[in-house]
C-alpha cells in the first residue's frame, strides 16, 4: 500500500510540475516548431565546420524554465547543455530596453572587462543537466524540459526572444553544434523564422544584437562588445543578416 501511495504521490507531482511548465511556455515555440525551423536552417549556407550542420537548440521562459529542445544530425552530446547554457544567458541578460546576444558578452568577460567574472555567476545545475535517459535528449520527453538549468555562455549562439511591440523578453534562444560565429548565425536564423526578433535595440553598429567583428589584432574591441572572427565565411555572412521586419 505503502509503495502505490508513493507512486501515485510522485505521478501527482510531475504531472502538477508538467502543467506548471507549460503554462510557463505557452506563448513560445513547442518542440515540433522548433525543430522544424532548426532542420530549415541547418540546410542553408551558415559556414562552420559541417555543411549541412549538425546543431542542438533550446528555448527557455523568461523565468528559465527550459521549454523545448531539439537536435539535428549527429550534433556533438556535450552541446545539448551548451545550448540551453546559451538560451538561459540572452534570457537573464535581455531586457525590454536592450537585447544582448550571448556573442556581446565576449569581450567584456575578459580579464580587464567590465563584466569580468559573469561566467562564473549563475552556474549550470549539474543534478538537473544530465537526468533522463539519454535516448530521448533533444525529443519532446527530454528530461530538461520543464526544468531550470542555468547557466552562462559568453560566446556566440544564445539570442533574447521577442515577441511584440511591448519589447517585453518571452524567453531565450541557444544554438550549439558548431563554430561560435555558426551558432550565432543558426539561432538568428531561427528565431527569424519564428518571428521572435522585435527587439528594442542591442549593441551592435546597426543597434541590435548582432555578433560583432570589431576585435583588432592588439586583442581590442572597439565598442567594447566584440567577438573573435572565426572564419571569413561565418563573417560575411553575419554582415548580411538583418532583422525579420527589416526583410
Amino acid at each position: 500500500m505503502k509503495s502505490c501511495l508513493n507512486a501515485v504521490l510522485l505521478t501527482s507531482i510531475c504531472s502538477s510540475h508538467g502543467a506548471f511548465a507549460v503554462s510557463k511556455c505557452r506563448d513560445l515555440p513547442n518542440h515540433k516548431d522548433l525543430t522544424a525551423a532548426l532542420s530549415k536552417v541547418v540546410a542553408m549556407d551558415n559556414g562552420g565546420i559541417f555543411t549541412p550542420n549538425m546543431m542542438w537548440a533550446s528555448i527557455v521562459a523568461r523565468d528559465g524554465t527550459v521549454c523545448a529542445i531539439a537536435k539535428v544530425g549527429d550534433a556533438w552530446p556535450g552541446s545539448r547543455i551548451i545550448s540551453a547554457q546559451k538560451a538561459s544567458t540572452a534570457n537573464a541578460f535581455s531586457n525590454e530596453k536592450l537585447s544582448l546576444s550571448t556573442a556581446n558578452l565576449f569581450t567584456a568577460v575578459q580579464p580587464g572587462g567590465s563584466l569580468f567574472g559573469l561566467q562564473e555567476s549563475n552556474p549550470v545545475s549539474v543534478g538537473i543537466a544530465y537526468q533522463g535517459d539519454a535516448g530521448s535528449w533533444g525529443s519532446s520527453k527530454d528530461a530538461l524540459v520543464g526544468q531550470r538549468i542555468g547557466g552562462v555562455n559568453v560566446f556566440g549562439g544564445g539570442l533574447a526572444l521577442y515577441g511584440s511591440a511591448s519589447k517585453s523578453v518571452l524567453g531565450g534562444l541557444g544554438v550549439s553544434g558548431d563554430t561560435s560565429c555558426t551558432d550565432h548565425i543558426i539561432a538568428w536564423r531561427i528565431r527569424s523564422e519564428l518571428k521572435l526578433d522585435k527587439i528594442p535595440g542591442g549593441v551592435g553598429p546597426s543597434a541590435n544584437d548582432n555578433i560583432v567583428h570589431d576585435i583588432s589584432d592588439a586583442g581590442k574591441s572597439a565598442g567594447g562588445f566584440g567577438h573573435p572572427v572565426c572564419s571569413p565565411k561565418s563573417q560575411e555572412i553575419a554582415k548580411s543578416l538583418v532583422l525579420s521586419a527589416k526583410k
